[in-house]
Formats: structure tokens, sequence, C-alpha cells
């Protein structure tokens, strides 16, 4: 059995408002995985991820290494998951790995140093822009969406529009 992927979204803000309200209910999850090796290595981090989560949902929250494990193994038989990425680096390597994704949703990437605006919520850099190129090319719809009842924005054509590809 494969794993039920409901949706997998990049969201550097992990389980915030948007997940807890809006997504959680639309896609029907009774599950919600963190793969970030940065919040995996912090205890407490993990702690108020999983305080974060909508009643009813269980978290775990994985280094992206433990999730290529566990998607190898029947561990998540039966359930109805949300995977929440802070970057695209991160879906790539899974992916890499023999993961399959049929859409990755972007809903938020912060701007910092290196990175350029691509929308008004989405930050890339060279590495993120890497990423999505090789996803692409696996045949994975990449969408920017900040809630489920805002259009569609189609992640390569923003990309291409911008210049960045």
């Amino acid at each position: 059995m494969s794993i039920d992927i409901r949706l997998a979204r990049i969201d550097d803000r992990l389980i915030h408002g948007q997940i807890t309200t809006a997504w959680s209910k639309q896609v029907s999850i009774n599950r919600i995985l963190v793969i970030s090796d940065e919040a995996a290595a912090n205890p407490l981090r993990k702690v108020l991820l999983k305080q974060a989560a909508p009643a009813g949902i269980h978290v775990n929250v994985l280094s992206v290494s433990r999730m290529m494990e566990v998607s190898k193994s029947h561990i998540l038989d039966g359930e109805k998951i949300a995977m929440l990425f802070t970057t695209p680096v991160d879906v790539e390597a899974l992916v890499r790995s023999g993961m399959t994704f049929e859409s990755v949703n972007v809903g938020g990437m912060s701007f910092s140093s290196g990175k350029k605006m691509l929308t008004n919520f989405v930050s890339v850099d060279d590495r993120d822009v890497e990423a999505f190129l090789y996803l692409a090319e696996q045949g994975i719809e990449l969408e920017i969406r900040k809630v489920p009842a805002d259009h569609r924005l189609n992640l390569m054509e923003a990309l291409k529009k911008q210049n960045f590809i």
C-alpha cells in the first residue's frame, strides 16, 4: 500500500492557522508529518508543533532521512496525511529516494538574504529554483496557494514570468 498523501505543502511556518483551520478540513487528514531536519533536531520545536495541531490530528516531526525509511515501511498504511516542508530541497530529496507526489502546494517561503521575491509570500534562491525544476521534470504539479479557496498559481509559470528560469 502506498502512503495516502492528501497534501504536500512547502511553508516555512509549518503548522499555523491556515493549516489548522483551512487545509486540514479541506483535505480530510488524520496525521501531519513535518519533514524538517532542523525541527526534528529541536526537542522544544517538536513539542510546540505537536501542540499547534488541530484536535484529533496526530503529528510526527521527522528528519528527511527518517522519512525516507518510513516511506519504505507500512507504518503509515491507513493514515490520511499532510506532509509539511520548509524547503523544496527536502521534497526533492524524498523524490530522489523513490517517494512520489502528484502535486506540491507552496504556501509560504520567507524572504531572507540571497532570496528573490517570486510573490508577496514566496521567495526563492537558486537552490530552491533547482529543486522546483527537478520536481517539475518528474511530472509533479507545483502550485502556489495560501489557502484552499485561493486561485491556483502555477509555480513554474510564475518562475518563467519573473525570469527566474
